[in-house]
């Protein structure tokens, strides 16, 4: 069964996104930093991490970076979940190699919609 990481530091979103997730056929693992978002992915391979850009220790930018220098697992999706839709952040996740943005609040049908298109790509 396909996997998908949550990475957030509020255990609230990321129950939310688990519930959200609950409806279609993936696994969901969680993480609440990008330290240990890294050791999920290099151990399980999840299809998507979804990664929140504001979270102490290692960020959503920083964890970014760090799947992209590791050829191992630098061709993961990394979805950046954030509420700041500015210019300044997208380039800044476009410049560490976010695959995708979305925004936080997290919508349950745009949470969905996005897991989906990186379960099409899978087969």
């Amino acid at each position: 069964m396909p996997s998908v990481l949550i990475v957030d530091d509020s255990p609230t979103i990321r129950g939310f996104a688990k519930l959200f997730l609950k409806a279609l056929a993936v696994e969901v693992a969680e993480a609440e930093d990008g330290a240990k978002a890294l050791e999920i992915v290099r151990a399980n391979r999840p299809i998507v991490a979804i990664v929140d850009v504001n979270m102490p220790g290692m960020d959503g930018l920083a964890f970014t970076r760090e799947v992209r220098k590791d050829p191992a697992i630098a061709q993961l999706p990394v979805v950046l979940l954030t509420g700041d839709r500015s210019d300044e952040l997208r380039q800044q996740g476009n410049d560490a190699g976010a695959t995708d943005f979305l925004g936080k609040p997290i919508k349950g049908p745009e949470l969905q919609a996005m897991v989906k298109k990186y379960l099409g790509s899978e087969g």
